[in-house]
């Protein structure tokens, strides 16, 4: 959890020290979201929550994600081989994007035609209430590194760590009025409701423009 408390730390850093720094980051994410993306899964499969179990694939697709930006990461120091490993990264994420906002959107307008209501999930609801305390440090210090490094694929890497912390608020919110209200629609609707945001960054990210709020700033 260092890592996370540092930010701003690196303000002294060579670009060797913050690529560094970075694969820490994402090694950190790798094992992170493995687990996150494991619990959510099961819980959500157990309960019947698309919304949890689209949760979970989100998370594991953040697992690709950070092996992708640490094989970037490690390539830092050629700054040929640099530029080839940031456009890589980038389709890569934004790949991945575009494959979950399309099993989310299926998954969900299954679920409301069938009227499939899911089961109430206390486990759910902790993964959730964890993953709204973990991803903004996580996010933080990885965009701290991405502007030092004016790394495009680490700065969408980072907005990969806020969209889940934003993921993870609506899961909470459907799974909370599913238990206390017995709305069982709200699952599919919090899974829809990701579902342009995951697009959108998804297609933000395979056009290259995710830096365009100017990351190296």
């Amino acid at each position: 959890m260092g890592e996370l408390r540092s930010v701003g730390a690196s303000a002294t850093m060579n670009r060797g020290e913050l690529a560094k720094r970075g694969q820490r980051l994402e090694y950190y994410t790798i094992a992170w979201n493995t687990l996150e993306g494991l619990a959510a899964m099961i819980t959500g499969l157990l309960a019947g929550s698309i919304a949890l179990v689209g949760f979970g694939l989100d998370s594991l697709i953040e697992v690709v994600s950070g092996a992708a930006l640490l094989w970037r990461l490690h390539h830092d120091a050629d700054e040929q081989k640099r530029a080839a490993a940031e456009r890589t990264a980038l389709r890569i994420v934004g790949g991945c994007f575009i494959v979950l906002s399309l099993y989310i959107t299926c998954d969900s307008l299954h679920s409301l035609i069938s009227r499939k209501a899911p089961e109430h999930s206390i486990a759910g609801i902790a993964v959730a209430i964890t993953a709204l305390v973990v991803m903004p440090l996580l996010a933080r210090a990885k965009r701290d590194v991405a502007r030092q490094l004016d790394s495009a694929a680490l700065h969408a890497d980072a907005k990969q760590a806020d969209f889940c912390m934003y993921l993870a608020a609506i899961v909470l919110s459907g799974l909370a009025l599913n238990l206390w209200l017995g709305w069982w629609w709200a699952d599919p609707v919090a899974g829809l409701i990701m579902v342009p945001i995951i697009a959108r960054e998804g297609w933000s990210a395979l056009r290259g423009k995710t830096c365009a709020d100017g990351c190296g700033h």
